[in-house]
């Protein structure tokens, strides 16, 4: 049982290494992610507000996961212009963006 958690929780390690890998946009959330931690750091912001700002790194990145995954699935099916999947990935693409504009209110 815990061989196939650590394998499960292997798998998902992975998920983020091809998303970092794959993924300008996400090396710009992490590195954005990485500022606003060391200034939250150095201004030493208050327990409330670390909570608001990894809930906020987070929203970020799951949208990006999740566009991510649409597009991939969206590229097997065909990688010619389907009006459908255009729609589709346009979807997956404003999750993010309204993620990142949330993380930018919030910090």
């Amino acid at each position: 049982m815990f061989k196939k958690r650590l394998k499960s929780f292997s798998h998902a390690i992975n998920g983020l290494v091809i998303l970092i890998k794959v993924e300008p946009n996400a090396r710009i959330h992490l590195l954005a992610a990485i500022v606003v931690i060391l200034l939250a750091y150095i201004l030493k912001i208050s327990i409330n507000e670390w909570a608001l700002i990894v809930i906020s790194i987070g929203f970020v990145f799951c949208a990006e996961l999740v566009n991510t995954s649409i597009e991939n699935l969206s590229d097997l099916v065909t990688k010619e212009y389907n009006p459908f999947i255009k729609k589709v990935k346009d979807l997956g693409a404003a999750a993010v963006l309204v993620a990142a504009f949330t993380a930018i209110i919030i910090a």
